[in-house]
């Protein structure tokens, strides 16, 4: 979507899509719009409440089944297990995804990581495919003004055409564009504390044969998941960078993350994307 600066301000229900790498504020600027007029639509937390709740707890259920006490408290129905997914707490989602590695610190086999990681896929896709109803929903159940769709750090790598040019029809496309000081910055992060990420099949197959190369690794089984994260981390992320600034040249607008660190208010925010606009 394509709007000048006097179509923005006279457009009545605002919708936003931000894009961009988990850490460049996606959420924290949702979370303060949402206390105002703006729905927070969170496409992590309707892909881990909607479409992988069921694999999600198929995976806790088996790992508690392998504790003798809690095996004979599910087979008799004595207990249950539930997800306390919320906007703050996504771990359950990220657990699902886990990384790739050695079984022992935690990692998956390939096939199974593979498997996973096209789940989360399709998910993506499908929550991503909810943002037009949702859009509804804020204004006609809940009296929402405006609308932000809180996209997740994997988007861009969707590779779908059609779920894009949705997407573009219902909202304005705003790319979250880290400067090299923060790149620097989020690059640190995931070395510290390395998450589980989405990664695209052929990206994957192509980094993890550099890596066991490089690492004098035989067996996947013998990568220390940690590590190939932290490793993967920087290709993934330089990767990722055309093909944001793609959709944002063809479907929306780019802004820094300098530029968003100063939004206080919706008012800032409303002052950026004008500017954004009027670039």
């Amino acid at each position: 979507m394509h709007l000048t600066v006097e179509q923005f301000r006279h457009w009545q229900h605002k919708s936003i899509t931000l894009l961009g790498m988990s850490g460049v504020g996606k959420t924290r600027l949702s979370a303060m719009l949402r206390q105002g007029s703006w729905f927070h639509y969170s496409v992590d937390y309707r892909i881990g409440s909607r479409y992988l709740d069921e694999p999600i707890l198929d995976n806790i259920k088996q790992q508690a089944m392998q504790v003798p006490f809690l095996r004979d408290l599910l087979r008799t129905d004595s207990i249950y297990i539930a997800n306390n997914l919320s906007f703050d707490n996504l771990t359950p989602v990220s657990s699902f995804l886990s990384k790739l590695g050695n079984p022992e610190q935690g990692g998956l086999p390939l096939p199974e990581f593979k498997r996973r990681q096209a789940l989360h896929h399709k998910a993506e896709i499908q929550a991503m495919r909810d943002v037009p109803s949702f859009i509804d929903k804020a204004q006609q159940i809940y009296g929402y003004n405006n609308f932000i769709n809180d996209a997740g750090g994997s988007v861009c790598e969707l590779d779908d055409d059609k779920t894009l040019k949705l997407l573009s029809e219902h909202t304005l496309f705003l790319y979250i564009q880290a400067t090299r000081e923060d790149e620097k910055e989020l690059i640190r992060r995931a070395a510290i504390a390395p998450k589980p990420l989405y990664y695209r099949e052929d990206f994957l197959d192509e980094q993890l044969m550099e890596y066991m190369q490089q690492q004098n690794i035989e067996y996947v089984a013998q990568i220390d998941p940690d590590d190939f994260v932290r490793w993967v981390f920087p290709h993934l992320f330089y990767s990722r960078i055309p093909r944001y600034e793609a959709i944002a040249k063809e479907y929306g607008y780019t802004i820094t993350t300098t530029e968003l660190a100063k939004v206080q208010t919706e008012q800032d925010f409303m002052a950026l994307i004008e500017k954004a606009l009027g670039k």
